[in-house]
């Protein structure tokens, strides 16, 4: 079977696309409401005629428009976002909104998809109506500083826009009947999320109960919470080209940054900061002069724990897009050799793309193909980081659509993939080197359990140390990481 030595990650900057997943979007097979008079090969998004007006709002329109394009395929939702945001200027407050309201849709998917059902008595939908009621009702139960009136008619007018106006009426009804319940309706989403916590925080039922059989209800609530809510933009300080003391200049003189240091034990002191408020990135001279790397601190804890040195020859096995790449460059001061590999030419171009811009120069990039063990050859290394890729539930906040996509058997083959990696890097390790094994999941079925059946299996290798960090503990997003010694 081929080996897949990448997935997605959520280390590096919104700027590099991510490539689309290779399978359907399972998110989509569940059908929840039906509208009388809708025909299911209603086209998914019609162009606007010519002499259509102008919309009413900006920030619904491209709404509307992502979320239904959403439906066509299995691009991330926050790719699709980002193409409506290229091809359509807008002003900031209604990006903001946008992506408030797409971003919205798409997280409380499960809780929107229970009041839709209790206002349609169960009657199946095309996908297209729920688009829009989604929309209405988030807009209705979520976002307090949008008027009744406004989410309602702004909506309906949209659908129509867009080329549902056989289903307006409808749409309409539900809305207006959801807004004159209003009180009612939010004291229910209250106590959805105490009785029915996966439906109250809008997680699948199976993740929810996993994670309470291991933690407790308690604990469990505290991890739905996060996920739901919106996450900060931490920055990595990318000492190859500047100080931290030159950035916190630079931002605030230049660049009108707002930002708060971030602290944790397994970072260097004044490197990590949590932007408060600034301009996009690519219109920062310090994001395109490669002076900081968008990455939650989570991820540090690999880089830490390899311990890279100058002169060192490192592996990094699974290394697209680049964020932790750059980080072990920097730790070796852009001295020895640090050999990038992924599964293809294309996942290594954002590896080589981040390179450039933060001035690595110590990293060669290999692409492992279908036949890694080939491509590496008889070469050995100091240390290697096998960075798998796995279900990435510890980063269920920053990847919106993952929780709607993610499966439990998916569990199985990404083990499979986890310890065929393992073994990879294992072979290509000199004796008494080092290796880390790294995931952005909370699963024990892809993080402890891993390492141990990777020792049982070869007795060269002992574990000098595992940490798992947990949101509802550490405040950052989940991983897991362990250091073996060969």
């Amino acid at each position: 079977m081929p080996l897949r030595a990448g997935g997605p990650r959520s280390d590096g900057p919104r700027e590099p696309r991510r490539r689309a997943p290779e399978r359907g979007a399972p998110h989509l097979e569940r059908r929840v409401i039906r509208s009388d008079g809708a025909k299911a090969d209603q086209p998914f998004v019609p162009p606007p005629r010519p002499d259509a007006p102008a919309p009413l709002s900006a920030a619904r329109d491209i709404a509307a428009r992502v979320l239904l394009r959403r439906l066509q395929g299995s691009a991330f939702v926050e790719d699709l976002l980002d193409d409506a945001f290229a091809t359509t200027k807008m002003r900031p407050d209604d990006r903001r909104l946008a992506q408030e309201m797409v971003y919205g849709c798409v997280r409380w998917q499960g809780t929107l998809d229970w009041l839709v059902a209790r206002k349609t008595e169960d009657r199946p939908q095309i996908p297209q109506v729920q688009v829009f009621l989604r929309l209405g009702l988030y807009q209705l139960f979520f976002l307090d500083r949008i008027p009744p009136h406004a989410a309602c008619f702004e909506t309906v007018e949209i659908a129509k826009r867009l080329g549902f106006v056989n289903q307006a009426n409808f749409i309409n009804a539900i809305l207006r009947r959801s807004e004159a319940e209003r009180e009612m309706i939010q004291t229910q989403l209250v106590e959805l999320k105490a009785t029915q916590p996966a439906l109250g925080y809008s997680h699948p039922e199976w993740l929810v109960d996993k994670w309470t059989a291991r933690w407790g209800a308690d604990d469990t609530r505290r991890l739905l919470e996060w996920n739901n809510s919106a996450p900060l933009t931490h920055v990595r300080v990318n000492t190859l080209k500047t100080t931290p003391e030159a950035l916190l200049e630079r931002w605030r003189l230049k660049e009108n940054v707002e930002y708060d240091f971030v602290t944790c034990p397994w970072a260097d002191a004044g490197q990590v900061f949590a932007l408060k408020t600034h301009p996009s990135l690519a219109s920062m001279g310090s994001f395109r002069d490669g002076w900081f790397y968008v990455q939650d601190p989570s991820t540090l804890l690999a880089v830490q724990t390899l311990d890279a040195w100058a002169g060192e020859s490192i592996l990094d096995l699974c290394a697209a897009p680049g964020g932790k790449t750059a980080y072990i460059a920097q730790k070796m001061e852009n001295d020895g050799e640090l050999l990038a590999c992924d599964s293809s030419p294309d996942r290594l171009r954002l590896v080589t793309e981040n390179c450039a811009r933060l001035g690595v120069t110590c990293v060669k990039t290999l692409a492992l193909g279908d036949h890694p063990a080939a491509a590496l050859i008889q070469r050995k290394f100091d240390k290697v980081l096998v960075d798998a890729p796995c279900s990435n539930t510890g980063v269920l906040r920053r990847r919106l659509d993952l929780r709607w996509r993610v499966r439990p058997e998916e569990l199985d083959r990404l083990r499979a993939t986890q310890l065929e990696l393992l073994h990879l890097a294992a072979a290509h390790l000199k004796p008494g080197g080092t290796l880390v094994y790294s995931t952005c999941s909370l699963e024990p079925e892809e993080n402890a359990t891993v390492v141990q059946e990777f020792l049982a299996h070869d007795p060269r290798f002992k574990l000098e140390s595992e940490r798992e960090l947990l949101p509802f503990r550490d405040g950052v997003d989940g991983a897991y990481v362990a250091k073996l010694r060969g």
